[in-house]
């Protein structure tokens, strides 16, 4: 197995992307991570699927993640202008219609994607994402509040660190959600600026400021319920989804999703104790001839 990506840059040189399966395979998907992760977030699944399914797997960076440039200074990150990421990468790529493989805030982008602009999707394979996380439409004010309050608080120093294992430990204080040592060295690997002697990280300060706008619980669930998309989620035993995303179950009244219940936490893909049972799931689905695009 081929664990070593290429490493390419796409949409002008903004977006750093990885690159796993040969070059002349007959279908390329196109992965998208999670929240202040990169694209090496899938060292571990990727090299299993392009292997198994003889297909290509493109890995981007978001916007002020990895390798990946910052937006602008007095700009901000909301959820959908990630989506314009995802449309120049497949612009790049030349790829009319995707195949996505989505974790987490990629997969909320994977749901924005196929509501606004079903064209562009063929299908998708989500793991453990779905939905936005909402505001209720009587805490906008608050929401807006806290998120004004977050642009004008002066900014401080990155801290820095004396080794990759010292980041690495970092990340999983700091993590939202667990994740492994392991994990995280992976992720953080890709992630810091040397600095002679001490390391920082890449990513953008401005990912941490909370949102000024987020949408309510009723336009996530009017997204949600349009999409004509094959949509197949992977949701972690251990996960989010009913917690943090989707608490209300509208994925249950989603005409095109599948979903398959999934052993791990929500970082299954860089769990090496769950990764080979999340590979063996999607390639199972990825097979299965009457899961048609356009079917539900």
């Amino acid at each position: 197995m081929a664990h070593s990506p290429f490493e390419t840059r796409l949409a002008d040189n903004r977006l750093g992307a990885l690159i796993w399966g040969r070059e002349d395979a007959p279908q390329t998907w196109l992965a998208l991570h999670g929240w202040l992760d990169n694209a090496a977030s899938f060292s571990w699944l990727a090299p299993r699927l392009a292997e198994a399914l003889d297909i290509r797997i493109v890995a981007i960076d978001f916007a002020g993640h990895g390798h990946s440039e910052w937006l602008p200074q007095g700009t901000d990150y909301p959820l959908w202008g990630y989506v314009h990421d995802v449309l120049d990468a497949l612009d790049a790529l030349s790829i009319e219609r995707a195949t996505l493989l989505a974790h987490s805030l990629g997969a909320c982008v994977t749901c924005l994607l196929a509501a606004a602009m079903p064209e562009r999707l063929e299908r998708a394979y989500l793991i453990d994402g779905i939905g936005m996380l909402t505001t209720p439409v009587a805490n906008t004010a608050h929401q807006l509040r806290h998120g004004i309050l977050g642009v004008r608080r002066a900014g401080s120093m990155p801290p820095s660190y004396a080794t990759l294992e010292a980041a690495a430990r970092a990340r999983v204080a700091g993590a939202v959600t667990p994740l492994s040592l392991e994990g995280a060295e992976v992720l953080v690997r890709r992630n810091l600026h040397d600095e002679g002697g001490s390391y920082s990280f890449r990513t953008d300060p401005r990912l941490l400021r909370p949102s000024q706008v987020r949408l309510t619980p009723e336009q996530d669930a009017a997204l949600l319920e349009s999409i004509e998309t094959p949509l197949e989620l992977f949701q972690a035993e251990e996960g989010i989804i009913g917690g943090q995303l989707d608490p209300k179950n509208v994925r249950a009244r989603m005409p095109t999703l599948r979903t398959h219940p999934v052993p791990g936490g929500h970082h299954l893909h860089l769990e090496k104790a769950y990764v080979d049972g999340l590979a063996q799931s999607i390639i199972a689905v990825a097979g299965d001839p009457q899961r048609a695009p356009g079917r539900g």
